[in-house]
C-alpha cells in the first residue's frame, strides 16, 4: 500500500479541482450522511466547484458502520453503471471515511476515493493512513482492507460545524500521538485543548511519519493503537447500552488503563503517570464501569486485531513520547487496571 498526500485548508483546492476534472475520472459521487449533507456539503460547494456529481446518503452513526450500509453505496453505484474510473468523495467523520474507503476499495476491485474529514477525530486519525473497514457485530473494524485514498483534504473550516463534545473526542487522538511519539505535541495539545486546530497538521505529520515506515502494521505502526486495545473493547461494550461512548471518550479511558499498566510493567515514572492521568481527567468525564462488565470487556479484547497466536497485546509507554508495542495483556492485568481506575 502506498502512502498518500494530505492537504490542509486552501492548499487542497487546486489538487482537488485538477483531479476532479482529469481524464482519470468518469463520474463523481459524494458520500455523506444526513448531518454532513445538511451542514458540510454546502461548505464544500462554496470552497470548490464540484461540477456534475451525485449524492449517496447513508445513515449516520457507529451503529451503521456495517456491510449493510456498504450495500447502500454499492447499489447506488451499480444503479448508474459506475465504472472503475468513478470517484467517491467521502465527506464526513471517521465512520464515513472508514466505511466509504472500504466500499470504494471493494467496488469492482477498487475505484478512486478522496477523504474530506469533517470531524477533528477524522482529520487527525481516521481519514489518513489507509485503513478502511466496517464493524462486525460488536467488534470494531473487524472487516476491512488497507487502501490509500488518492489524497486526504483536511480543512479546518468544518470544525465550525462541530459541538464541543466532538472536539474533545478528536483531541484524544491528538493526545495519543504526543504520548507515543512527541512529548512536545502532547504539551501543545493539553495547553491548547480548547483550540487544537493549529496543531492538526502536527498530529497528522506524526501519524504519517509512523505509517510511512510501516504502512501495513507489521511493527512500528502498532504504536498508534495506544489506548485502543482496552479502549475499543470498552467502546464496543458501551455501544450496546443506552449510554454509548464517543470514540475519543473510550480511547481516553483506554489510555488511562494502559498508562497504569505502563507504570506497573515498564516503569513509567510517577511523574509521567500523574501528568497523563491529570490531563485526561481534566478534559474528559469518564464513565463508571461496573465490575459486572469486566468479563465482557475482557472477552471483547480477544477480538483485537493486534492479537497474535491467541495472545492479547497492547501498547505501553516507557516515558512521554516513547512507546513500546506487542506487550502481552493478561486478564489479571485488565482487572488490576480497572481496580486502579475505580480508585481515581
Amino acid at each position: 500500500m502506498k502512502t498518500h498526500d494530505v492537504y490542509f485548508d486552501d492548499s487542497g483546492k487546486q489538487p482537488f479541482v485538477q483531479f476532479l476534472g482529469s481524464s482519470a475520472i468518469s463520474q463523481s459521487f459524494v458520500l455523506c450522511d444526513e448531518i454532513t449533507k445538511e451542514y458540510c456539503l454546502p461548505i464544500l460547494q462554496e470552497l470548490v466547484d464540484l461540477g456534475d456529481f451525485s449524492i449517496i446518503e447513508v445513515p449516520k452513526g457507529e451503529s451503521n458502520k456495517t456491510i449493510e450500509t456498504c450495500n447502500i453505496v454499492w447499489r447506488a453505484l451499480t444503479k448508474v453503471n459506475a465504472d472503475r474510473k468513478a470517484l467517491l468523495i467521502n465527506l464526513g467523520g471517521g465512520v464515513l471515511t472508514d466505511l466509504g474507503g472500504f466500499a470504494a476499495s471493494c467496488y469492482k476491485r477498487g475505484i478512486h476515493f478522496i477523504n474530506i474529514p469533517t470531524t477533528l477525530l477524522a482529520m487527525v486519525d481516521a481519514s489518513t493512513g489507509g485503513k478502511t473497514g466496517v464493524d462486525f457485530g460488536s467488534f470494531k473494524n473487524q472487516i476491512g482492507v488497507f487502501s490509500a485514498p488518492v489524497f486526504t483534504w483536511v480543512h479546518s473550516i468544518f470544525l465550525k460545524t462541530l459541538p464541543a463534545m466532538q472536539i474533545r473526542s478528536g483531541a484524544a487522538e491528538m493526545i495519543k500521538h504526543g504520548l507515543i511519539y512527541d512529548a512536545q505535541h502532547f504539551e501543545d495539545v493539553i495547553i491548547n485543548f480548547q483550540n487544537p486546530a493549529p496543531f492538526i497538521s502536527d498530529s497528522v505529520a506524526i501519524k504519517q511519519a509512523v505509517v510511512t515506515k510501516d504502512p501495513t502494521e507489521k511493527g512500528l505502526r502498532k504504536i498508534l493503537n495506544f489506548g485502543h486495545t482496552l479502549g475499543h473493547a470498552i467502546e464496543s461494550f458501551f455501544l450496546n447500552t443506552s449510554t454509548p461512548l464517543l470514540h475519543g471518550e473510550a480511547i481516553a479511558l483506554g489510555m488511562i488503563l494502559e498508562t497504569y499498566l505502563s507504570h506497573k510493567h515498564l516503569n513509567l515514572s510517577n511523574k509521567d503517570l500523574s501528568k497523563i492521568l491529570e490531563s485526561i481527567q481534566r478534559f474528559y468525564s469518564l464513565p463508571k464501569i461496573e465490575p459486572s462488565a469486566y468479563q465482557n470487556i475482557i472477552d471483547l479484547t480477544k477480538q483485537d486485531k493486534k492479537n497474535e497466536h491467541g495472545s492479547v497485546r497492547y501498547v505501553g509507554l516507557k516515558s512521554l513520547g516513547k512507546a513500546v508495542y506487542d506487550l502481552p495483556l493478561h486478564s489479571e492485568d485488565i482487572l488490576d487496571a480497572f481496580a486502579f481506575y475505580q480508585s481515581l
